[in-house]
């Protein structure tokens, strides 16, 4: 039995009923929906995976859990993900940035290949049903009393614990009474608010390549940024929330983020490359003249903040303004208040500690037969796919072994 209809629940019930046609794979999901995260994460064209074929590589994407990865990764890694999906008919695009997509560029696609999947291979989907309760049984197995649609008691010879991330620390009480011990859920990839924001007025300009720096802490990120109406957002921000999701928590969620719009340049470099510049553009005003390939708005902003007068020659610059453009280029200050997620695109950082699980197969340490896979684990990546992988992953592997018997 299998409890979760996301991605991970997915992927081990079927892996686990195709491995052995002669099993009896029960899912059950306690709502009426199926896949859910799948139809709506990258903007409803389900980011599947990411194009990174080395275990080693691959790893050092997940801020918490990568370590314990690199061997399930071997067993089934991106590659075997990309494999997988094809052998059913859905083909899958790399872009740019390395995420991967369905070629048809709709999460309707993938969703349809997994119960198709799950419908070819047996697998009994139980929705609107809840397991109340299950209980070891002393010769092995489960005593699992499901409610709801489905009322019934079933005995299940293994168990498969696929039921996502939760927010609040009592939704895991049920697995702490089983003996596991859970790392506190705190929020990860989200995106930072800064109500008293001078760029306010700049929402929707994006820089493709900025750093984000979390003033006093060791936590920054590069990347493309995003001036949103509530803060800053895109995936600096996200992939830095990923990686301090446990000290930005402590911090309340508050601080001062430092954001470098030239981070091929430190001040060294930049006085250097503006006093040439000066040299040979003497005449043009600074205003109306963007540099760094900048938005135009983004730098009108920028000049304006640093107090050079909307005539300005760069000849006529005098110091004291040209130094506040720098700091302002290299070191923006920004007051973080508070953070923003997206439901579709929630990540938990936390849950059921990987020392406690055998990372081969998945099972439980301490409960024989029960096995864990995707986010009620200990483990998260940044965004880019990395997430649905480990979901892929540890389903697959929880599979395999529980079709063993």
């Amino acid at each position: 039995m299998v409890l979760g209809g996301g991605a991970a629940g997915f992927f081990g019930a079927i892996s686990c009923a195709e491995a052995n046609p002669a099993a009896r794979v029960y899912l059950v999901e306690k709502t009426g929906k199926l896949l859910s995260k799948v139809r709506v994460s990258g903007g409803g064209r389900c980011n599947v995976t990411h194009a990174c074929f080395s275990a080693a590589q691959l790893v050092q994407h997940y801020p918490r859990g990568g370590k314990k990865l690199k061997e399930p990764f071997q067993q089934f890694g991106a590659q075997d993900t990309v494999r997988w999906f094809a052998q059913r008919g859905v083909e899958l695009k790399t872009e740019a940035d390395g995420r991967m997509f369905p070629t048809t560029d709709s999460s309707e696609t993938i969703a349809q290949c997994l119960l198709e999947a799950a419908r070819q291979a047996g697998v009994q989907i139980l929705l609107n049903t809840s397991a109340e309760a299950f209980a070891p049984l002393p010769e092995g197995g489960f005593q699992v009393q499901l409610t709801g649609a489905h009322a019934q008691t079933i005995t299940a010879q293994r168990l498969l614990i696929a039921t996502g991330g939760v927010p609040k620390t009592e939704g895991y009480d049920w697995l702490r009474q089983l003996g596991h011990t859970i790392a506190e859920p705190v929020p990860s990839l989200f995106t930072f608010n800064v109500p008293e924001s001078p760029l306010k007025e700049l929402m929707g300009v994006s820089v493709p390549h900025a750093r984000v720096v979390i003033a006093g802490e060791k936590l920054d990120y590069e990347g493309p940024l995003l001036i949103t109406h509530w803060g800053v957002s895109g995936p600096a921000v996200l992939k830095l929330s990923a990686w301090g999701a446990r000290r930005l928590h402590e911090l309340s969620y508050t601080g001062t983020a430092l954001v470098n719009w030239i981070p091929t340049y430190n001040e060294e470099t930049l006085r250097q490359w503006l006093h040439t510049f000066r040299d040979e553009n003497g005449k043009k005003v600074v205003l109306v003249n963007p540099l760094f390939g900048l938005p135009q708005r983004l730098w009108r902003a920028l000049v304006e903040q640093a107090g050079i007068g909307a005539e300005t020659r760069w000849s006529e610059l005098p110091a004291k303004p040209q130094n506040r453009l720098i700091e302002l280029l290299l070191r923006m200050p920004l007051a973080v208040r508070g953070k923003t997620t997206f439901k579709e695109e929630f990540v938990t950082c936390g849950g059921v500690v990987l020392g406690e699980v055998n990372m081969k197969t998945m099972e439980s340490r301490l409960v024989p037969g029960l096995h864990f896979a995707g986010e009620v684990l200990d483990i998260d990546g940044i965004t880019g796919g990395f997430n649905f992988q480990a979901a892929w992953t540890t389903g697959f592997l929880a599979g395999q072994a529980m079709s063993q018997g």
